[in-house]
């Protein structure tokens, strides 16, 4: 194995850290809200994926947030949903991926997103974390997991899709990947049953710490 590709959402960087913010504009509602606005976020972008009408995940993102607080009878602002989206410039790591990268030595590392530019490259910056590349489904214009998307880390790496390493904690990501001929780590942190999508992981794991 010659690189390790990582999702950035849910596998290195804590969406649900947003609950916080969420419950500081809306009491006993952050974590509900949170829920729901991942939950719609992941819809829209298989949707638009299937409709070919692709926007950046930033627009989609706003966009599940507005529905999400409309779905749960939250009012709300453009000045209050832009606060929030703040968050999703400083997600919190997961705690154990800091040490983690410190122990992966000898491969590339990159991360592979749905992520637009605009909200990678700052999560990203003040993370701190140690990458090659960081490449976003933007270049492409569809979203994971279209095999387009993960043809794109083949290409940008220079590497065969064998020798890569696939790193994600959503099943659905992971199944996407493996189907395209990544070898698969899946971070299964929740303890979720395998999706039945005719795919099985190289190797699921509860953390990044077992990977290392």
């Amino acid at each position: 194995m010659q690189a390790l590709v990582f999702d950035a959402y849910g596998t290195l960087f804590d969406v649900h850290s947003v609950v916080r913010r969420c419950e500081a504009l809306w009491p006993g509602k952050g974590a509900a809200l949170s829920a729901a606005w991942r939950a719609r976020q992941l819809e829209y972008t298989w949707l638009r994926s299937l409709m070919r009408r692709y926007v950046p995940f930033s627009e989609v993102t706003r966009d599940a947030l507005a529905w999400a607080c409309e779905s749960l009878g939250l009012p709300f602002t453009q000045d209050r949903l832009a606060e929030v989206m703040k968050e999703y410039l400083c997600l919190a790591l997961y705690p154990e991926v800091q040490e983690a990268f410190q122990k992966i030595k000898g491969v590339k590392r990159a991360i592979l997103s749905n992520g637009s530019p605009d909200m990678l490259e700052p999560l990203v910056k003040q993370s701190g974390l140690a990458l090659d590349h960081v490449l976003s489904v933007d270049e492409v214009k569809i979203y994971k997991p279209a095999p387009e998307v993960y043809e794109l880390a083949v290409q940008k790496l220079g590497i065969s899709k064998q020798e890569i390493g696939f790193v994600s904690s959503n099943g659905w990501d992971a199944l996407g990947a493996k189907s395209f001929g990544f070898q698969v780590f899946w971070v299964n942190r929740a303890g979720a049953p395998l999706d039945r999508l005719g795919f099985v992981p190289d190797r699921t794991v509860r953390s990044l710490a077992e990977l290392a």
